[in-house]
């Protein structure tokens, strides 16, 4: 309550305010300015007011008398707003418009001189500075000339302090800030020859810029402005100043070829802009302008305003009526989408939204099985088109035995592992995690087994296929490329990849960021090492090779992290001991038993019936 009576405190001291403007005539912009923002505060609060009631604007009779009262009223005002604020733009826009023209017209006055200059021999230059001098005088008071090179050094006129520019200044016409003053200057470079023209632009050369057009100032940041001029007489009382400003490019004198923006301001009148621009006859052209704004303001604007507003209005309230209509033919012709458009908030409103709920509910119903067989007959797809990318069967060799298993904790998974007898006898095999899970994992990992076979078969036809090796290093830093090449910077996996050689019992391996396999040894189990980082996140890695041997009755356990991180009820990951636990307590059974032993540790550790995350593991045995 109390904020309610503060408010209209306020409210009425600026009434009060504004009233006491136009009756001493004194701020007559600031005064229109606050009248307009009072009709609006007001009109706002009127809007508000009413639809706080809603009572009052539910009826339709209700609502075309409010109609009525914007086609009439507010056009008015609209109009008044339309006429002040174009009026401010066009004439501070104008008076800019001629304050920075002519800025420019007096550093061209510097520009030829400067040519001519720079062009003359050195015997001349004094003569032809002499010569200019007059010009210079009237057009750019205060110029000081300095020419360098080809000869001795000329400063005119006599006496002058100005030092040469930085030597990286190309050729310059406008204005420049030097010691926290504004110049005119012109540089022209040619033949080693500088010819420099500089002329301070104060207030007295402000003044003189536009004579009467009002006060004139300009702006930089941390330099104080340069004011000149004064304000000029009202016409009449409809004559009143208008506050425009426009940047400008001013060059620094210690930055050669920079630019700062500084800001030319004009404090001027409609009367001193048209007296600029008609010389003697702003009579004339203030009564013109004044006839065609009311003229065309008062007939075009309000007609148009009222017509927009009118049509709007008569159209809010028998377009409901008939959109409704339609929507109920096309409900019985089975088309449960249809929505009718619904605007504002009266009772035809409210049938509108009972209509649009009935129909968004029988909607979605159709759309949400629709989308669950839809995502059904995808994820079948797709899961019957990963299991044919999994090696069915593991290639029989004579110093190894294989098993490879992938259970995903959804229909598909990111998770991969391959393996694939080379013609040279030896065995290539690889293990994968990729980032994220579902379809779109699945697609990257089946993108992983393709490219890996490619650089394989073309691994081994660059190497000529006469010993069978392989760099994995090689391989895996193609892959890293191809990956980071074809795919969202956030898609990438960990990859371990490896070749046996069958004869020699070695493993040439390279473990781009997967998680360590274990290698099982003569009773000691040891993680093998890490040579890169993972593979898809940069453009361009480098990997390291590391070899091992596997004897007979060793293991090679290569899992992923759906076997080590699953969690217990207090948040214990499983973890690598617990694995290498359970691989040295049934070392000795089938492979195919070991992983149900390890998958049956894993599921009682995290004690869920679903599984937390992609499970693979790749196991080979050394045989004798």
């Amino acid at each position: 309550m109390l904020k309610k009576i503060k408010q209209k405190h306020i409210i009425l001291a600026l009434i009060a305010l504004d009233i006491l403007l136009f009756v001493l005539r004194q701020g007559i912009a600031v005064a229109v300015l606050l009248a307009f923002g009072l009709v609006f505060l007001g009109l706002i609060r009127g809007i508000r007011a009413l639809f706080r009631k809603s009572s009052l604007i539910w009826r339709l009779r209700n609502r075309l008398m409010v109609t009525y009262v914007f086609m009439g009223g507010v056009p008015i005002l609209l109009i008044l707003a339309l006429f002040y604020f174009g009026s401010w733009i066009v004439v501070g826009q104008v008076a800019t418009y001629l304050v920075s023209s002519e800025l420019s017209r007096r550093a061209g006055v510097l520009e030829a001189p400067a040519r001519l200059l720079a062009e003359a021999k050195p015997t001349s230059r004094l003569a032809i500075a002499m010569g200019v001098s007059p010009v210079l005088h009237d057009r750019a008071p205060g110029a000081e000339i300095l020419v360098t090179g080809n000869g001795p050094d000329l400063r005119f006129p006599e006496g002058s302090k100005l030092t040469p520019l930085p030597p990286a200044w190309n050729n310059y016409t406008g204005i420049v800030l030097r010691d926290g003053r504004y110049f005119l200057m012109s540089l022209v470079k040619k033949a080693g020859t500088d010819a420099l023209l500089v002329a301070p632009l104060d207030e007295p050369v402000l003044e003189k810029i536009v004579a009467g057009l009002g006060t004139m100032s300009v702006y930089n940041t941390n330099i104080k402005p340069t004011v000149a001029g004064a304000g000029s007489p009202a016409y009449n009382m409809l004559d009143q100043e208008f506050l425009w400003g426009n940047p400008i490019d001013v060059a620094d004198w210690t930055r050669p070829n920079g630019k700062r923006v500084a800001l030319l301001s004009v404090t001027t009148r409609t009367s001193a802009v048209l007296a600029t621009v008609f010389g003697d006859r702003v009579d004339f052209a203030q009564g013109i302008l004044v006839a065609f704004l009311s003229i065309a303001g008062l007939l075009a604007l309000v007609e148009l305003i009222s017509v927009v507003i009118g049509i709007s209005m008569t159209r809010t309230i028998t377009g409901a009526v008939h959109n409704l209509y339609e929507g109920t033919l096309r409900i019985g012709q089975g088309d449960f989408a249809t929505r009718v458009p619904v605007k504002g908030s009266d009772q035809l409103a409210d049938l509108s939204n009972s209509f649009n709920q009935m129909t968004e509910q029988l909607s979605g119903l159709v759309e949400v099985a629709k989308e669950k067989e839809r995502l059904q007959s995808e994820v079948s797809i797709a899961t019957e088109v990963q299991a044919r990318l999994f090696p069915h069967s593991a290639p029989l060799m004579k110093t190894i035995q294989l098993l490879g298993t992938c259970e995903p904790a959804r229909s598909v998974s990111g998770d991969y592992y391959d393996y694939l007898r080379l013609p040279s006898g030896n065995l290539a095999l690889a293990i994968g995690d990729v980032a994220g899970k579902g379809i779109s994992a699945a697609l990257l990992m089946a993108s992983i087994q393709s490219i890996m076979r490619t650089q394989l078969v073309a691994g081994l036809v660059r190497s000529g296929a006469v010993d069978g090796h392989v760099s994995t290093a090689g391989i895996v830093e193609q892959l890293s490329r191809q990956l980071y090449a074809n795919t969202s910077p956030e898609k990438y996996a960990t990859f371990f990849f490896g070749v046996y050689d069958d004869h020699s019992r070695i493993l040439r391996y390279t473990n781009a960021g997967h998680l360590p396999p274990l290698l099982v040894s003569s009773g000691n189990i040891a993680p093998l090492e890490v040579t890169g980082t993972v593979v898809g996140m940069f453009p361009s890695m480098s990997y390291e090779e590391r070899e091992i041997t596997i004897g007979a009755s060793d293991l090679l356990i290569a899992y992923t992290d759906g076997i080590s991180e699953p969690e217990n009820a207090y948040g214990e990951e499983f973890g690598v001991e617990r694995l290498a636990d359970v691989v040295m307590k049934y070392q000795t059974c089938e492979l195919s038993e070991m992983v149900a032993k390890v998958r049956e540790a894993v599921m009682h550790w995290s004690n869920t019936p679903e599984l937390p995350d992609d499970m693979t593991v790749l196991i080979a045995r050394g045989l004798a």
